[in-house]
């Protein structure tokens, strides 16, 4: 973290239980401990290496319920089954490439972010998602999900590995982006992060007692905001698409309600509750659609090492990459 900068206030008890209950064995405390993986694109290259260096501390297995949209989603899925390096290394293995990202293809037939790629091709062949042992997890994994009538968000409710896999590509199906909305139990989803970024208040709603937060973003990238700057690009096109769903989907307008409970610890929100946000140290450079193959491995040893800097003080031992 940049020398000035006020981390957000965070309560080290979160990682303190995760470390009891692996010490101990046994998840049967009386506490229930969430886990919150942000998205991003390719940004979750930070929570993916922060996942990676859970599992190898043993704490992947350590949470009571999962919530992630769009990549975080398919971070949590992957910690869940006991893969966490593997949700570090399919940014920079397999996703950081034009296969799978490529601005070009804006104003194309083609989207921009190919999903058939990802989960046709890269979760058959490079780095397999053994579906039904998704659907089987007794750890729950919450995929958030928008709904394309009303941009509201959602929890999937999967029953079937077929369904599962068609819930992992609702929740990433961001319209000229990443391809058409998804149908699932009668309704049409777009991307999780479009309402719901980061599920951190659905999860203490839900009654989480300890909340893990892996967030892409650095703190003064999270703080940054700029109300007079006008929509993006991208934003402008999904504006031509659906009025409005281009101004949602901005990060700015998405993530403010949460961060105004991640910047205060004495939010009414919080009370009764542990919270810990960890946020990358450093900027690797690496934004949503970036495939530089250098800076998105940067950014998981990034997230890597924010986790063994935190685990540190709590003498949980080396973790090796």
């Amino acid at each position: 973290m940049r020398p000035g900068t006020v981390p957000l206030p965070g309560d080290d008890e979160v990682l303190r239980a995760l470390v009891h209950r692996r010490d101990s064995g046994g998840t049967d405390d009386g506490n229930r401990i969430a886990l919150v993986v942000s998205g991003g694109g390719m940004r979750g290259a930070y929570a993916g290496g922060m996942a990676h260096a859970l599992d190898d501390a043993g704490l992947g297995g350590m949470f009571d319920v999962v919530y992630g949209a769009s990549a975080g989603a398919y971070i949590g899925a992957a910690l869940l089954l006991g893969d966490g390096r593997g949700s570090a290394h399919i940014f920079f293995e397999d996703m950081a490439c034009r296969s799978f990202a490529d601005p070009r293809r804006l104003g194309s037939r083609k989207p921009v972010v190919s999903l058939d790629y990802l989960l046709d091709d890269v979760m058959v062949h490079s780095k397999p998602m053994p579906w039904d042992r998704l659907r089987d997890s007794p750890v729950p994994l919450r995929v958030v999900a928008t709904a394309a009538d009303d941009l509201t968000s959602h929890v999937l409710e999967p029953r079937t590995a077929s369904e599962w896999k068609t819930a992992l590509r609702a929740t990433a199906a961001i319209p000229v982006l990443a391809g058409p909305s998804i149908e699932l139990h009668g309704r049409r989803w777009i991307d999780g992060s479009v309402s719901e970024p980061l599920p951190v208040l659905r999860a203490l709603r839900d009654g989480a007692t300890h909340v893990l937060v892996l967030i892409n973003r650095t703190v003064p990238d999270l703080r940054r905001a700029d109300p007079g700057a006008g929509p993006a690009r991208w934003a402008r096109a999904l504006d031509r698409l659906a009025p409005g769903l281009g101004t949602i989907a901005e990060e700015s307008h998405r993530i403010g309600p949460v961060l105004t409970v991640l910047d205060d610890a004495g939010h009414p929100s919080r009370e009764g509750r542990h919270l810990l946000a960890l946020t990358p140290g450093t900027d690797a450079g690496v934004k949503g659609l970036t495939t530089d193959v250098s800076r998105v491995y940067r950014a998981a040893r990034i997230g890597y090492a924010t986790v063994e800097a935190a685990l540190a003080p709590l003498s949980t031992g080396p973790v090796t990459p």
